[in-house]
């Protein structure tokens, strides 16, 4: 007789080797994705602050403008000028936020806080020409065409850009059937009516799309931009902006025109200075935001529109986040 098989003594120590490796693997992603749910949601509420900060920084930019207004109305400046000598005009530059915050060391980023900096810019956009003037009675003002082509000359363009933007814009306000582009509300909008980026490269810095129609700000324009709305040539042009920046208000507290019989004083008799086309003062400007924490970055940009009252409103704004590229 053959004896009996021996007893397999493995078998239970297999079983329990393959159940812990269960075990562990389904412990380890479960781990894993809780890892991942936290970091998902410090990137969410740190994405929620940054966008808060510089919510907040156009605010501030906000107040700026408003105690310039009220700051004028003290003054018993009746034109309520405004030139690039203003406080609003001065770029930020990059700062730690803490710096705006708080004096006290305990409180300080340096204390071990996180390291915010803070950058940015108000900038008049009422020095652009804008591209509502285009615009009449449903149909294309050729004086302004004119406008429009001297900028297209002056920014390295032809002449048949400016056509083309011009009956992009009134098909888009017509908007006669459904094909036609939506009716733009930025410069970047532009795409719509068929320009491309390059083109826009070349015009944003002298073109603006603002709710309505607004005159161009003498104190802040560029040469660009006052020759072709006034018609100058480069050299009168180039005169005009040196002669803004040695005038002075009469309380002596700007640099540029007063108003605008001054600037005709220095124009004289044969360029006609229209209100509906240029001013010295503004209403819109665009603020610029730049908040870095490390290298997460949130910009954003606005339209405000300043108001008596003295109100400051937020008509519209952008906001972007990127991750800089480390060496």
């Amino acid at each position: 007789m053959r004896p009996p098989p021996a007893p397999a003594r493995g078998s239970a120590l297999l079983i329990a080797m393959v159940l812990l490796s269960v075990v562990a693997t389904l412990a380890a992603g479960m781990v894993w994705q809780q890892w991942q749910a936290v970091q998902v949601e410090t990137a969410e509420r740190a994405r929620a602050q940054a966008a808060w900060l510089a919510q907040g920084a156009t605010d501030w930019a906000r107040l700026i403008l408003r105690e310039d207004l009220v700051t004028d109305g003290r003054r018993g400046d009746p034109d309520f000028t405004d030139t690039p000598s203003e406080a609003w005009a001065q770029p930020l530059a990059e700062a730690r936020l803490s710096s705006f915050l708080a004096v006290d060391r305990e409180h300080n980023a340096e204390a071990g806080g996180p390291e915010l900096f803070l950058s940015g810019q108000i900038t008049d956009a009422q020095a652009r020409y804008n591209l509502r003037h285009l615009l009449a009675n449903n149909q294309v003002d050729p004086k302004q065409l004119a406008v429009l082509q001297r900028l297209c000359t002056s920014a390295g363009l032809g002449s048949d850009v400016a056509q083309q933007l011009a009956d992009g814009l009134l098909a888009a306000t017509l908007a006669a059937d459904a094909a036609a582009p939506l009716p733009p509300q930025r410069v970047a909008d532009l795409v719509w009516l068929g320009l491309d980026e390059a083109v826009l490269a070349r015009l944003a810095p002298l073109v603006v799309l603002l709710p309505v129609a607004t005159p161009v700000n003498l104190n802040t324009a560029s040469r660009e931009v006052l020759g072709a709305v006034l018609g100058l040539d480069a050299g009168s042009a180039d005169r005009l902006v040196q002669a803004r920046q040695q005038a002075r208000t009469p309380a002596q507290k700007k640099q540029g025109f007063a108003s605008l019989d001054v600037a005709r004083q220095v124009l004289g008799p044969a360029v006609k200075l229209e209100e509906r086309e240029v001013d010295v003062k503004t209403a819109f400007f665009e603020v610029h935001g730049r908040l870095r924490q490390g290298a997460q970055v949130v910009e954003e940009q606005a339209l405000v529109e300043r108001r008596s009252g003295p109100r400051v409103l937020v008509l519209y704004r952008t906001r972007a986040a990127q991750v800089l590229a480390t060496p």
